[in-house]
């Protein structure tokens, strides 16, 4: 049975401006049994060396988890009487255009919403394993094995039927195994990985007048919070019998395409990283999609979102659209997970209560991290995915100059900029048109058989913009070498740097080279596109001898938008991709911000925006024109990004040059609400930017916690109250930042501005 189905949208060019929200399954509720003569009323297990998993048959039974240094802060807990794992089957559209993406859920075939547990086991060797799981070289015993049931026992005919055949007295179940394993990665890490057997139907017949509610001898207990109207009964009281005396046709389904990870959350618990996320830092009250694609034009602003719609097809996005998204999160309460893999999943934040994890595929891996703060939290996360390296100094040492129209043009702005001593690192150079190429790479890689192909077997030629692309299959052999051997060249030429572009369009009807499925390759690309950039950049820096190896105004770098959870290891440097040039909130300086803090918060340390925002509209009734006001404060904001050098902290330890409070101050609900208004710099520079038009000072908040006082840079002003706001005045070319009047940063911000003459 095909279960998924793809519809291109690239030539539709009249479409509906406000498109509604793609239809997605509900939130799954299922209730708990366990397994009584198994399980006793309280257990504890011990997971590896430093966690252990609480077992209580409270409330219709639970599971806890937590670090043994703090047993009393749960990492992660089922909600009492309700199914933790659940699945179904159900049918998939994927609507594509141009690099955007919109996965909607049909109908469900098959839904598993109810749970057993049957046992919990302690595993001390591997010869005791016997579980569907490959264990690694370096395991850490004692594991903890998870088994039981999931089945369907709802007898309720709706419009989405959750039940395969209903008639009555007959009562047509379906149920599968599961397994869900516990181990310790590291110290602060504990594995998860949660695998399903195949679908089995069973059909029960009813005798009339002999239904009963099962007795606690048979070794069942029940959530008293069981749907009514449906009691279980004994073998004694069903006749079970096979499909074909009864005339019911059975069900071919070898295996489930959604699972879902259902846990507990505290209500004022925030929820805070998922990658590069533009609009929101507190996630709490969303369902988040984590799926790369084009961040939109406009994501919700208006009126450009509606034009961008209008004339292709979902082309001005939403609040979710991201280049670089992250199954990953940290809260207020120092819980955090993540999912590894590249499969297609959404974090349901909707229920006060609870985290429901939606993920497209039929198992599930991931982690839980333990951390006393959220800077452990990203330190222990980054230990795990990678850290990028230290940037070079030179492209922190001035400006980056974007620049196109030909040597000329370049060689007049930069003995401008030099006349005018403005400190340039580089010219990022870019052309609409290459008349004296020297190599057609397009058909270099076609003769190659190196780019991906459609189902026919053919170069799959990807709309993009105004014009078709073929598209890298990086999981072929012989791609990194060829693409290694035009960077080589170019370097040769005197390049030291290039914008890895795109990563984030591989359309999910592709055919690779290594077979796997597209849908979780298309996650996955953004980062093997990284990766060969990456290896490239270490290769030529240990193929340099004497001079040229030890200086670093010979090393390279790239830069990147689309991105993934392991990006942060592969990628040298990110930017926002490309904001429009205006002060509004989703798509304007307000989300350059936004990004920048929240990709911090996910592993992603060195990120930046175009200063001034990059798409300018200019038709009859719509105009997004960059002025010098937004200019300036955006050239402001940038200069707080990464010219500061706290780079070793950042490859050391995965912290972000920007940050936002909450990493310093988590306790402040203040903080914890703050968006776009402030951010750190390392832990001793705090920037306030104007992000409105026409606006000359700011609202500064001073974070509780904080044994220092605040000083204000041109003013030398001291502020000294915790918890404490200022109206602070910040005229073009004096944004309001200050730093901690004892540092030692304060103490060079202040030398520096003297010798400049400015204070």
């Amino acid at each position: 049975m095909e279960t998924i189905k793809i519809t291109k949208k690239h030539h539709k060019h009249l479409n509906n401006p406000f498109p509604s929200t793609p239809k997605s399954l509900p939130l799954i509720q299922g209730s708990l049994a366990f397994n009584c003569e198994k399980l006793s009323s309280h257990q504890i297990f011990t997971i590896g060396n430093d966690f252990e998993i609480l077992w209580s048959s409270n409330n219709g039974g639970y599971l806890s988890i937590s670090h043994q240094s703090k047993p009393a802060r749960p990492l992660w807990s089922s909600i009492p009487g309700k199914a933790f794992v659940s699945a179904a089957l159900a049918e998939t559209l994927v609507e594509e255009s141009r690099g955007s993406f919109v996965i909607k859920d049909r109908h469900i075939h098959l839904l598993c919403q109810d749970q057993t547990i049957d046992d919990i086991r302690v595993i001390n060797d591997q010869f005791h394993f016997d579980g569907p799981f490959t264990l690694h070289q370096n395991v850490q015993f004692p594991l903890v094995l998870i088994t039981g049931w999931i089945f369907s026992k709802k007898i309720k005919k709706t419009n989405q039927s959750y039940v395969i055949y209903n008639k009555k007295d007959i009562q047509f179940e379906t149920k599968a195994g599961y397994w869900l394993l516990f181990d310790q990665k590291t110290s602060h890490q504990i594995g998860f990985e949660l695998k399903l057997g195949q679908p089995n139907f069973a059909i029960r017949q009813r005798r009339m007048g002999r239904i009963r509610i099962r007795k606690r001898k048979l070794g069942w207990c029940w959530s008293l919070t069981r749907p009514k109207g449906f009691v279980r009964i004994s073998s004694t009281e069903t006749e079970n019998q096979p499909a074909a005396e009864l005339k019911i046709p059975i069900p071919q389904h070898r295996e489930f395409n959604r699972v879902f990870l259902t846990y507990s959350s505290e209500g004022n618990e925030r929820f805070y990283g998922f990658g590069e996320q533009f609009s929101h830092m507190d996630f709490k009250g969303k369902r988040v999609p984590i799926f790369v694609q084009e961040q939109g034009i406009g994501r919700g602003d208006q009126p450009i979102t509606f034009a961008a719609n209008l004339v292709s097809y979902r082309a001005g996005g939403d609040w979710s659209t991201t280049y670089a998204p992250s199954p990953f999160y940290m809260t207020s309460k120092m819980r955090s997970v993540y999912l590894q893999g590249y499969d297609y999943s959404v974090f349901d934040l909707t229920r006060v209560d609870r985290v429901q994890i939606q993920i497209h595929g039929n198992s599930v891996q991931g982690r839980i991290l333990h951390g006393n703060s959220p800077c452990e939290l990203i330190e222990h996360f980054t230990e795990t995915i990678g850290r990028p390296p230290e940037l070079p100094d030179w492209i922190v040492s001035g400006a980056v100059a974007g620049m196109q129209g030909g040597t000329d043009a370049v060689r007049r702005v930069w003995d401008a900029l030099r006349s005018y001593q403005v400190p340039v690192s580089a010219f990022w150079l870019q052309s609409h048109e290459k008349p004296n190429r020297r190599r057609n790479l397009f058909e270099e890689a076609k003769k190659l058989d190196i780019l991906v192909k459609d189902k026919n077997g053919e170069q799959y030629l990807v709309p993009n913009t105004a014009f078709d692309v073929g598209m890298l299959d990086l999981t072929h052999p012989d791609t990194a070498s060829w693409f290694k051997q035009v960077l080589q060249e170019m370097v040769e030429d005197g390049v030291r740097g290039w914008m890895a572009d795109f990563g984030e369009g591989l359309p999910v009807d592709a055919i690779l080279y290594s077979g796997e499925d597209p849908i979780s390759a298309h996650n996955r690309y953004p980062e093997l596109w990284a990766q060969i950039n990456r290896e490239f950049v270490e290769e030529w820096k240990d193929k340099c001898t004497g001079t040229k190896r030890e200086d670093t105004e010979e090393d390279l770098v790239f830069f990147m938008r689309a991105g993934f959870r392991d990006s942060p290891k592969w990628g040298m440097l990110f930017w926002e991709g490309d904001q429009m040039v205006s002060w509004q909130a989703n798509d304007g300086i307000k989300s350059a911000v936004v990004g920048l803090l929240s990709s911090g918060l996910s592993g992603y340390a060195f990120n930046h925006s175009d200063i001034g925002g990059y798409c300018a509209v200019n038709l009859p009734l719509i105009k997004y024109r960059r002025s010098e006001e937004l200019l300036l404060r955006w050239m402001e904001l940038n200069a707080f990004t990464t010219v500061f050098r706290t780079h070793e902290e950042a490859s050391q330890k995965g912290l972000p040059v920007c940050r936002h409070l909450f990493l310093h101050y988590p306790d402040d609900d203040k903080v914890q609400r703050l968006s776009y208004q402030q951010f750190l710099v390392g832990t001793e520079i705090l920037v306030v930017p104007i992000l409105d038009k026409g606006k000359k000072k700011v609202r500064v908040y001073f974070p509780v916690g904080e044994t220092s006082t605040w000083q204000h840079i041109w003013t030398e002003k001291i502020f000294t109250g915790q918890g404490s706001e200022a109206w602070v005045e910040a005229p073009i070319g004096y944004p309001a930042v200050f730093v901690k009047a004892d540092s030692i940063v304060g103490e060079t911000f202040r030398k520096n501005l003297r010798n400049s003459d400015i204070l």
